[in-house]
């Protein structure tokens, strides 16, 4: 069987890898390094909004409906869309399969999807929590096949998910990747009011409101230095630390809100760059959340190469820290609408991993 060519366009980064049937994957740096056949290519997809979810081939038609949804995830939609453009023409003769974040978040129940505004909002301009890094969090319920999962995506974007049985019942983000927690040069969550007050005094203009919120606030409005926690732990500033501090606070606190949501929680994982990567972060935050059952093992923690187990012996929660494999979901994916084997989501089973 040939590979499946994986586009992964990030907030911060492009991601591309080969993925052969049996799940494993290699990097390469650009289109022009594809030197085996390629069956699909597979394209993530940040937001897809109330229109798309289940994953679908990509004609012109398609580009265009993605072409108006930019606007609700601008740091990951337009990029996505330049990727499928440059992989389309590198790639004329072989199908494109766009696999959108928010299909894992579909099992969301409304009283988790559901925002408290007006139901003209709601009902006729489809305001609502949609939650994003799904590709990620699937594969984490696959890996760690526990009832009561908390998942912490943290790289440039960050989310914090509660996963029940397979499904996922609440995450940090919502109608955009800019709600919840503090992220690279995203602010997460704020008094919608702030934003009215610099508009109605006319201190920012709507652009120069977006580009702080975007991409000038989280670690690196709070340092003023660094939006790259490397960076900030190296730092001995009080705006980096600052930033760490804030940071962990609100990841600790996004955990404790999904444990809620799960009535308890069995484990709890690290994933994506900063989860992966960052030894002190999974600490500071783990030092918060003992009330629930979770303590590290300090010598696992600081030693740990995905994929690892760092909870201390004995502990309540299990604690891993997991290498993100959007590339692999999104290559299965692509593969099953190839085959018309693909059906609307409805999470993934407990038990497999």
């Amino acid at each position: 069987m040939s590979d499946v060519l994986v586009v992964n366009a990030g907030s911060t980064s492009l991601k591309l890898s080969l993925v052969d049937d049996a799940g494993a994957s290699r990097r390469i740096e650009s289109f022009q390094d594809v030197a085996t056949d390629v069956e699909v290519v597979a394209h993530r997809v940040v937001h897809g909004g109330l229109r798309f979810s289940d994953p679908v081939v990509v004609d012109e038609d398609v580009q265009a409906a993605l072409d108006e949804l930019a606007a609700l995830a601008p740091l990951h939609d337009r990029p996505a869309l330049t990727a499928i453009r440059e992989a389309t023409r590198a790639f004329p003769d072989v199908p494109h399969v766009a696999v959108f974040d928010t299909a894992f978040h579909r099992t969301i129940p409304d009283e988790a999807s559901t925002y408290a505004l007006p139901a003209r909002w709601r009902d006729d301009w489809g305001i609502r929590r949609f939650g994003f890094h799904g590709l990620s969090v699937q594969w984490a319920a696959e890996q760690v096949g526990v009832p009561r999962l908390v998942v912490c995506h943290l790289g440039g974007g960050c989310s914090v998910t509660a996963v029940r049985d397979g499904r996922s019942v609440d995450t940090t983000m919502g109608y955009s990747p800019l709600e919840g927690v503090p992220m690279a040069t995203r602010s997460g969550s704020i008094d919608a009011e702030i934003v009215l007050h610099l508009l109605r005094t006319g201190t920012l203009g709507l652009e120069e409101i977006e580009r702080a919120l975007e991409s000038e606030s989280g670690l690196l409005g709070l340092s003023g230095e660094s939006a790259r926690v490397e960076a900030l732990e190296g730092s001995h500033s009080p705006g980096a630390r600052l930033a760490l501090g804030v940071f962990a606070y609100r990841v600790a606190a996004a955990v404790a809100s999904m444990t809620a949501a799960l009535g308890g929680i069995d484990a709890l994982v690290f994933t994506a760059g900063i989860g992966e990567g960052s030894a002190g972060v999974r600490r500071d935050v783990c030092g918060r959340l003992g009330f629930l059952g979770v303590e590290l093992d300090a010598e696992a923690n600081a030693a740990a190469v995905p994929d690892a187990d760092i909870d201390a012996p004995g502990a309540a929660v299990r604690v891993v820290v997991l290498h993100a494999r959007e590339d692999v979901v999104a290559a299965r994916v692509a593969r099953l609408v190839l085959s018309g084997a693909a059906e609307p989501h409805d999470g993934v089973d407990p038990a497999a991993g």
